[in-house]
């Protein structure tokens, strides 16, 4: 059963800040609904937090396609099917965002 999805701005900003999108776009959602919507008909998603994470009850995990280390963070609205990603969780990543600061500093201005 595929899935509605929608995107928050919280979640679109944290994309474009430590993900980076593929096509260049500067709203990032677009790029994250297909993301969740193919992870989602794969059946890459649980219920279960990852490690190291506070899961909010009815928060669900869909895992990334592309990039294996990247959960998005979603909610389900209804029971018709309908996801909201609220946020990002990089599993296993320790370190720098993967875009620099200054890049997305510049968006801002």
């Amino acid at each position: 059963m595929s899935v509605l999805v929608a995107v928050t701005d919280h979640a679109a900003e944290r994309f474009r800040q430590r993900v980076a999108a593929r096509n260049g776009a500067l709203d990032p959602r677009l790029e994250i609904i297909e993301r969740v919507t193919r992870a989602w008909d794969a059946g890459r998603w649980s219920e279960t937090p990852p490690a190291g994470a506070s899961g909010a009850r009815g928060s669900v995990y869909v895992r990334d396609l592309v990039d294996r280390d990247l959960l998005f963070v979603c909610r389900r609205e209804r029971a018709d099917g309908e996801l909201v990603v609220i946020s990002l969780w990089e599993a296993g990543r320790i370190g720098a965002p993967r875009v620099p600061r200054r890049f997305t500093d510049a968006l801002r201005r």
